[in-house]
């Protein structure tokens, strides 16, 4: 069981028989009253979001979900195609399942799928990522390093921060949780 001080960004815990991961939390306390958790919480089977307080005593039950790697194939209209790699059996998922992740994927790239009682419900992508630039603003003489910044399209058709020496055709890795630049690769 979880008390509230373990509940973290992407912690999986179950409510009511749902798998939640915890999006958002703040810890408060006031003065003589016990500490309280408010969390933001995504339910991972429908994408829907849910404001929840926890008390300080409140125990919370962690989420019994397995994880194996999978590959992502292809997009067919508003879903995602995957495939198992243990026993090659593919699948789909919804793009809200998946959410500001899903502008990541590209093919073949291996991720983390997380099945909740038997049925697969979502599939985590590794942290960082390395794309390639397709398109760009061309560079200006002068552009520094420290100089700024400038939207990117990657290859998966994400679109990324990048600083003004980037061009089209570099390679990149971003960190697919905050959809950050992080270097060149």
């Amino acid at each position: 069981m979880y008390g509230i001080t373990d509940l973290k960004t992407n912690v999986k815990i179950e409510l009511d028989g749902e798998p939640y991961t915890v999006v958002d939390y703040q810890h408060s306390k006031m003065g003589r009253g016990g500490a309280v958790m408010r969390t933001k919480l995504r339910n991972l089977r429908t994408g829907a979001t849910l404001q929840k307080t926890f008390q300080g005593n409140d125990k919370i039950t962690p989420a019994s979900l397995s994880t194996h790697q999978g590959q992502y194939l292809y997009a067919d209209g508003d879903s995602f195609v995957f495939m198992n790699t243990s026993n090659y059996e593919q699948f789909t998922i919804a793009s809200s399942l998946l959410g500001d992740s899903a502008k990541f994927l590209k093919e073949g790239l291996e991720v983390d799928l997380l099945d909740f009682r038997g049925k697969v419900i979502a599939a985590e992508l590794p942290i960082k990522v390395e794309y390639e630039v397709t398109d760009t603003d061309p560079g200006m003489k002068g552009d520094t390093v420290s100089g700024g910044s400038k939207p990117a399209t990657l290859e998966s058709g994400g679109v990324v921060t990048v600083p003004l020496f980037i061009q089209i055709g570099d390679r990149i890795r971003v960190d697919t949780r905050t959809g950050e630049y992080l270097e060149r690769a």
